[in-house]
């Protein structure tokens, strides 16, 4: 119980808290037990988990010699922190790489990661209002998963989020977007991400 500052001195009130994100309950409820049927999965424990996702922009082409210019510093750190809710940490270079103008030690991208509730509303935002904004949209290529069910891909410009308003933007950049799984392969990850509604490109037989 919790104390609610425009009631009297001593007066409580109930703290509801707040629902599971959508596709989280969707995951849990719907997804998981086609995962179990499809896969044989007989342990919950064994099930593939999505555990975080990371959003990061690479900034190092960008250098002004030694420094990013502060206008493309300010556009990344402000377009991550608005489509994610959360502070973005900048990475600095381990080691000098001459073609991509890199140097060690110097700043070369914004990195967020996100968790929990966080990380279901984003994929959220992602896959029903980001996506569908895609100019020539085809679906998201199936060739970005790893041996261990991750999934990579990127996006050529921030303004396919809604909450990016491009008239107020001086500098125009992507990103990519990686979502990490826990127990899992390509086939699994790939279903589990299909059954959520992920915009994956047709195969042959579906575009048939």
């Amino acid at each position: 119980m919790a104390k609610d500052k425009g009631k009297k001195k001593g007066e409580q009130v109930e703290v509801v808290p707040a629902p599971p994100p959508r596709l989280s309950k969707a995951y849990d409820e719907d997804v998981a037990p086609k995962l179990d049927e499809q896969f044989g999965i007989k342990n919950r424990n064994a099930r593939p988990k999505l555990e975080k996702i990371t959003i990061n922009v690479n900034m190092g082409r960008h250098l002004d010699g030694t420094k990013v210019p502060a206008s493309v510093n300010d556009a990344v750190a402000a377009t991550l922190e608005t489509i994610s809710g959360q502070k973005p940490v900048l990475i600095l270079a381990k080691k000098s790489v001459s073609n991509f103008k890199v140097r060690e030690g110097y700043p070369t991208a914004y990195k967020v990661t996100l968790r929990r509730d966080r990380m279901w509303h984003f994929l959220d935002r992602l896959i029903h209002l980001a996506t569908p904004r895609i100019k020539d949209f085809r679906g998201l290529s199936r060739k970005g998963f790893d041996r261990a069910g991750n999934y990579s891909f990127g996006l050529n410009e921030q303004g396919v989020f809604p909450e990016i308003n491009m008239a107020e933007v001086n500098f125009t950049h992507g990103m990519n977007i990686n979502l990490s799984f826990k127990n899992s392969d390509k086939a699994r990850s790939e279903f589990a991400l299909e059954a959520l509604g992920m915009p994956f490109e047709k195969t042959d037989e579906e575009g048939r």
